[in-house]
């Protein structure tokens, strides 16, 4: 199991998090290269169904980076992010599928490092817990 290398695909918001993906790039801090990232407009319009796709697909796990609750240009993107995201945990659940393997950030356009950080505690996350077992 050392050599698994988690699927991980994270929605990111094309403010707070966009910026801070390019405040690592210019730190020279790269993500793993296990992480895909889409982009979105706003975390508020992905929906349950894009959240679910990428473990249909075979993603190990899934994470949304969005905006602090207070400066989401979109006013409240991201607490409807938050809770779509609280909904798809219960019904990996009802899948027999550890919620732990999505997970919603809030993140400040500069801090690039926790941009990074959150990738490398994600993958690390779904290192332990293994591929997804299809029941």
């Amino acid at each position: 199991m050392n050599d698994f290398k988690p699927q991980i695909i994270a929605f990111c918001c094309a403010n707070c998090a966009s910026s801070a993906a390019q405040v690592a790039e210019g730190m020279k801090k790269a993500l793993p290269e296990n992480v895909k990232i889409i982009q979105v407009p706003c975390t508020g319009r992905i929906e349950v169904l894009h959240l679910l796709k990428p473990f249909e697909e075979g993603a190990d796990g899934v994470y949304v980076a969005g905006c602090q609750e207070d400066s989401c240009q979109y006013v409240n993107g991201i607490t409807k992010a938050t809770k779509r995201v609280e909904h798809v945990k219960k019904i990996l659940e009802e899948l027999d599928i550890e919620p732990e393997r999505i997970n919603v950030f809030n993140l400040y356009a500069g801090k690039g490092q926790e941009f990074v950080q959150v990738a490398l505690d994600m993958t690390d996350k779904i290192k332990e817990l293994g591929p997804v077992m299809s029941k």
